[in-house]
């Protein structure tokens, strides 16, 4: 190969820079991992030599590599090899559930686990009774986690495991669900104390097997077009499991690591190792740390100054305006430590007071140890009222919004809140107008991955099912590919790498089987990627 020419050269294609100017090119080449040319096909054809890799496009869209800036796969990677499946795809109703729980016990040995994980009652006939659920497991010990992440549900087996009954005094922010008649115990468990159960469930997890479980995770996620993920609450675990599959050339996707607040000293050895965010690589890099003070709007915990409207959920407070997971001094000296010590801090706020609450600790840090170019984050950030947009745009804060919720949770967001908090609710209209950045990102597995599906609901303002989440909030889908990538890649302070395709940036390559600009907005969600390049690598094709 000659000295100049490319490793890889894309041609004849309608390639979307999403650069600020928002240029189309026809041409790219790229070496060493980075683009090199853009242009036209004579122009970036000069790049071309023997051992170059030629992709003709045929005219079709390519866009800048999807950024996922907050998401769970080692989670999602955790559950793999012994957790069972339980999204709405697959379970329809609460017959379907239990028949499905009781197929998967009678393949456990007798004292091993049962569990679940994406339950979602409000698209599979409700929750189970404890009742139902003991019958189901045949005597062995079950778990289920709601799709959300937030609440649980566990049979007496599971209880007894744990040494949990009526007397058990719940852990501090979390709760046993007791019969409103009876004070007996109803299966559900709430935040913290569903956390119990997943720590049991989880505590055979090793770096070995979460690293087995990415790979077959970040072999779906590239077939989205994502080439980028921000993993949230990364746990130490994770942490390692990332770094040997790089040390192993088994890691197909750039990870930033956002350290898990919940993980007792794992923010505090990083702070004292001098670790600031930005350490790593263009692989695996250390993002910053998060703490998860809100909850679930669609599990009805999650916290507003309102109650929640609609249908209770038995043993749920009266009134029930959700809950926060810690005491404000308490999480801002952990978050100035943090910021002090150059990590960039990400606060979890979904309903209003959840999210004034992230912004009272943000606003301290910011008080006690001023920086102008922060870019501390509001993690999913829902439902923001007009005050609170004066609060993010003062204080220059990034709404990092949960628009995978939009349509996977979107139903239940109508349920528990009620149409009128939909023209709030996701606001990215207002957003943009105002100037606050706002990338988007799935949660996933809370709600799926494929970001076609966010963005056709950002575009459309409507849920899975066509519930409406108000079209004054809608933007263009232009706007919205740019949560999904150069605001993505801002949020994390790599927009300098990644998030358009430009020159000297990093080669992540979407490649798509329609033209995402010109389709209409209603045929979003079908898009399909024919191919992804990582690196100026083809890690998946169609």
């Amino acid at each position: 190969m000659t000295s100049l020419a490319a490793d890889l050269v894309m041609t004849n294609g309608r390639i979307a820079t999403m650069d600020a100017a928002g240029s189309f090119v026809q041409a790219l080449a790229a070496r060493d991992g980075r683009i090199v040319a853009l242009g036209n096909n004579a122009e970036v054809k000069a790049l071309i030599g023997p051992e170059t890799k030629v992709v003709d496009l045929g005219g079709r869209t390519a866009i800048p590599g999807i950024v996922d800036s907050h998401n769970h796969p080692d989670a999602y990677a955790a559950r793999l090899a012994s957790w069972e499946l339980l999204s709405p795809d697959r379970i329809q109703s609460r017959e379907a559930l239990l028949a499905r729980l009781s197929d998967v016990a009678a393949s456990k040995g007798p004292d091993e686990w049962v569990a679940g994980y994406r339950l979602n009652e409000n698209k599979s006939g409700g929750y189970p009774t404890i009742e139902e659920l003991d019958q189901a497991a045949q005597g062995r010990p079950l778990f289920i986690l709601r799709t959300d992440g937030h609440i649980g549900l566990a049979n007496s087996r599971a209880f007894a495991e744990l040494g949990i009954d009526e007397t058990t005094q719940p852990p501090e922010f979390g709760a046993f669900d007791k019969h409103p008649d009876t004070g007996k115990l109803t299966g559900i468990v709430r935040e913290t104390a569903a956390h119990l159960f997943l720590d049991r469930v989880h505590d055979g997890d090793t770096p070995d097997s979460i690293a087995a479980g990415l790979e077959k995770v970040f072999a779906e996620w590239t077939s989205y077009g994502i080439t980028s993920v921000y993993n949230s609450l990364t746990p130490s675990k994770g942490i390692r499991a990332y770094q040997m599959m790089k040390d192993q050339g088994r890691l197909n996707m750039r990870v930033g690591i956002i350290a898990s607040g919940r993980e007792a000293g794992l923010v505090e050895s990083l702070t004292a190792a001098g670790i600031r965010s930005g350490f790593g690589d263009d692989w695996v890099r250390i993002i910053g740390v998060e703490w998860c003070p809100d909850c679930s709007t669609s599990g009805r915990t999650a916290a507003y100054y309102e109650p929640y409207v609609g249908k209770k959920i038995k043993g749920e407070p009266e009134p029930n305006t959700g809950v926060l997971l810690y005491e404000l001094e308490d999480l801002k000296r952990r978050a100035l430590a943090a910021h002090k010590a150059g990590l960039q801090v990400m606060i979890e706020g979904v309903g209003d007071r959840g999210i004034d609450f992230a912004l009272d600790a943000i606003e301290y840090c910011l008080e006690q140890h001023p920086i102008e170019d922060h870019r501390m984050r509001v993690e999913h950030c829902c439902y923001v009222t007009p005050p609170l947009q004066e609060r993010l745009k003062k204080l220059s804060v990034i709404d990092s919004s949960a628009t995978g919720f939009m349509y996977d949770l979107g139903d239940a967001y109508i349920a528990n809140r009620g149409q009128q908090a939909m023209a709030r609710m996701w606001p990215h209209r207002a957003m943009i107008d105002a100037g606050i950045p706002a990338p988007g990102h799935s949660d996933a597995m809370v709600c799926q991955a494929n970001p076609f599906l966010a963005l056709w609901s950002m575009v459309n303002r409507m849920s899975d099912t066509g519930g409406d989440l108000d079209a004054s909030q809608a933007i263009t889908p232009t706007e919205a590919l740019n949560a999904y990538t150069w605001l993505g890649a801002h949020s994390g302070r790599e927009e300098h790498l990644k998030g358009s395709l430009e020159i000297g940036k990093l080669a992540d390559v979407a490649v798509l089987d329609r033209d995402y600009f010109s389709i209409p907005t209603e045929e979003i969600r079908e898009v399909q990627v024919d191919m992804t390049v990582i690196g100026g690598r083809v890690v998946h094709q169609r």
